[in-house]
């Protein structure tokens, strides 16, 4: 199958390519619990690391995926760089293309900048979160990790809970998650829910404003984090009531008599969307996000870059 050399989100990527990467990363998975994890799929090829805004997991995720690969790799950041001087990104891109680069991962605050960027360079670009637009990888490793714990995709009930309207991880996750066959729900505040999440979701999106409701209809609860830092004043009265009206806890999920699964692209507020006790409990598979979040990464820029899948499979 032909796929583009981008990943810019996961709107318009096909079922079949979601489902090349998912099967792609499991290979590589296997690759990674090997006594030396490192493949030489990647080697002389280099990958650009631009990161515009704040990033822990996934910087480091994919900064290991590259090293996994045997890829070159140069880590960027705004601090120290020409960019606090005041250059453009489309100069400080230009420049580092003339480097002879072959793939970009960008992380940027403005929605939108690596659609932009994939119109300005040749080498292939990854998005690696843009504002409150999309998250393609981490919604990719949400689906891995769902398939591990389930076998399958469709039909699942999948209820998103929390600032849906700031996340894009949700939005991601949406799309990803409907293109695979899966049932979706948002739960949240209304001041936190999408007001056109009908037009830009489609009518099959289920709408809870009671996260008991929610618990009850859904197999998995993807608990997302408050994001603070994007939201004006005023969305939701305080933290603790918040914490009281959609935090998940022990007493709410016991209440429900079912096993649900906990997810969180994290980082958690403790004690506001997840109780301590839940986000290390048998309900949680939050490590097992992070550990396919490496495997997911060295699937993406294998096959966005190119690569040769006897050499992962050991046949070089």
């Amino acid at each position: 199958m032909v796929i583009s050399k981008n990943l810019l989100g996961l709107e318009n990527t096909k079922r079949e390519e979601i489902a090349l990467i998912l099967k792609t990363a499991q290979q590589f998975k296997e690759v990674l619990s090997r006594p030396i994890p490192k493949v030489p799929t990647l080697r002389g090829k280099t990958v650009v690391n631009l990161f515009f805004e704040s990033s822990t997991r996934t910087r480091i995720s994919f900064e290991l995926a590259e090293k996994r690969l045997s890829a070159d790799t140069i880590s960027f950041t705004t601090s120290g760089s020409s960019v606090s001087k005041g250059e453009t990104l489309k100069d400080t891109v230009r420049n580092i293309e003339a480097m002879k680069i072959d793939m970009v991962v960008i992380r940027h605050q403005s929605a939108g900048a690596p659609h932009m960027l994939a119109h300005m360079i040749e080498a292939g670009v990854i998005n690696a979160g843009d504002g409150q637009h999309e998250h393609p990888t981490q919604a990719l490793l949400d689906m891995m990790t769902l398939t591990d714990k389930f076998g399958k995709l469709e039909g699942l009930k999948i209820a998103l809970v929390g600032d849906i309207q700031h996340s894009r991880v949700a939005r991601s996750n949406i799309f990803g998650l409907q293109a695979m066959g899966a049932r979706v729900a948002m739960c949240g505040p209304a001041t936190l829910l999408p007001r056109d999440y009908r037009e830009a979701f489609g009518s099959d999106v289920e709408v809870f404003t009671n996260v008991d409701d929610a618990i009850r209809w859904a197999d998995v609860l993807n608990v997302l984090r408050l994001q603070l830092e994007r939201q004006r004043n005023g969305l939701f009265p305080s933290l603790r009531e918040y914490a009281a009206t959609f935090g998940i806890n022990r007493a709410r999920l016991e209440a429900a008599k079912k096993n649900v699964v906990i997810m969180h692209p994290g980082p958690i507020n403790r004690g506001v969307e997840l109780d301590n006790d839940i986000a290390d409990s048998e309900y949680s598979v939050i490590l097992d996000q992070v550990t396919n979040g490496v495997a997911v990464r060295m699937a993406t820029l294998y096959l966005k870059c190119g690569g040769d899948l006897e050499v992962v499979n050991g046949n070089e």
